[in-house]
């Protein structure tokens, strides 16, 4: 229900700011910028998203920015819409850092290569954790002992949550069930039903779950020691170089979330007013406040950044690739 009302706000203001001169070289005067979100309405992805927009507006001058929810497998289509979409600058969007997987183990259906994108920017970090049932487990390490199989809920087959999940189980040898195929709170709704225990995915989508006291944050899967603080690491207990490999690559990507790029082959110097105004964006104490009003946490990062973060997630050796593999398929 937050979520939605969330959206609703953002939605309605989408068009009540003036613009400012942040960046201002007239091309996009007068001019519809179409802001893709690879998910249907409501949610994380699309909050932060209509957010961005509206603000993304303010700092364009003369600009005007609809936002377009396009889902489907798991944001690959709304990401092969933005890499398809003319270079002008007039489209643009955002999407989930899974989609480093979907490339890494060449996925049927990517039609696009992350390394080409014109990375603009990001706007907070994807910290994944693990939440358990507190009806099934008192503690992490009653988790950790517990021989299975125990049943885990996530999204569809091939997705960055049945990824994660399958990483984790894979990295600890876990022995687990996944049953699939659950989308946006389904997954906690089951887990209240006592079909599943446990639950992979971003710490942001769990929070109200944890904080409504049906479950607890058992692992932090994340590099980033001030995320999910006293929560226990799951390097922690990993002790071979074959899982620190499989966890590393989970880091990578819980350090660039929330994502804004465009097509390939943007101008040069279109692409540096986008990424001058997401940068205004970024520091603009008004943003930064609804931000915060809206629990959205913004840990920004600049397009050249991303760019360099992209390229060395997708910058792997052969065995890790091979792992990842056997991984995701269990």
């Amino acid at each position: 229900m937050l979520k939605r009302i969330v959206t609703a706000a953002l939605g309605a203001a989408l068009f009540l700011h003036a613009p400012a001169n942040a960046a201002d070289s007239g091309y996009f005067r007068g001019k519809t910028v179409t802001y893709i979100v690879a998910t249907g309405p409501g949610g994380g992805y699309d909050s932060y998203g209509r957010l961005i927009a509206r603000y993304m507006q303010k700092h364009l001058a003369g600009s005007r920015f609809v936002v377009r929810n396009v889902p489907g497998a798991g944001h690959i289509v709304g990401a092969n819409t933005i890499y398809a979409s003319r270079p002008d600058g007039l489209t643009i969007g955002m999407f989930n850092t899974g989609l480093i997987y979907d490339q890494l183990l060449k996925r049927d259906g990517v039609l696009f290569d992350l390394n080409k994108f014109s990375w603009i920017g990001k706007a907070a970090n994807d910290t994944r954790a693990l939440v358990l049932s507190n009806t099934a487990f008192k503690n992490t390490d009653d988790f950790l002992k517990a021989r299975g199989p125990i049943k885990f809920a996530a999204s569809g087959v091939g997705s960055a949550a049945y990824n994660d999940t399958r990483i984790l189980a894979d990295a600890l040898h876990l022995n687990i069930q996944i049953v699939p195929g659950f989308t946006g709170n389904e997954g906690e709704m089951s887990m209240l039903r006592r079909e599943v225990v446990a639950e992979v995915g971003t710490a942001e989508s769990m929070e109200d779950f944890v904080k409504q006291g049906h479950g607890f944050f058992a692992l932090a899967i994340s590099g980033d020691p001030t995320a999910l603080p006293g929560v226990p690491r799951a390097s922690q207990y990993v002790k071979d170089e074959h899982g620190k490999r499989l966890l590393a690559l989970i880091n990578a990507l819980s350090e660039i979330g929330r994502l804004t790029a465009g097509p390939p082959g943007i101008p040069v110097n279109v692409l540096n007013e986008e990424r001058q105004a997401y940068d205004a964006v970024m520091k603009d104490p008004e943003f930064l406040a609804e931000a915060k009003k809206f629990d959205l946490d913004i840990h920004p990062m600049s397009g050249p950044q991303v760019l360099a973060a992209i390229k060395a997630a997708l910058n792997q050796p052969p065995e890790t690739v091979k792992e990842l593999k056997a991984a995701a398929s269990g």
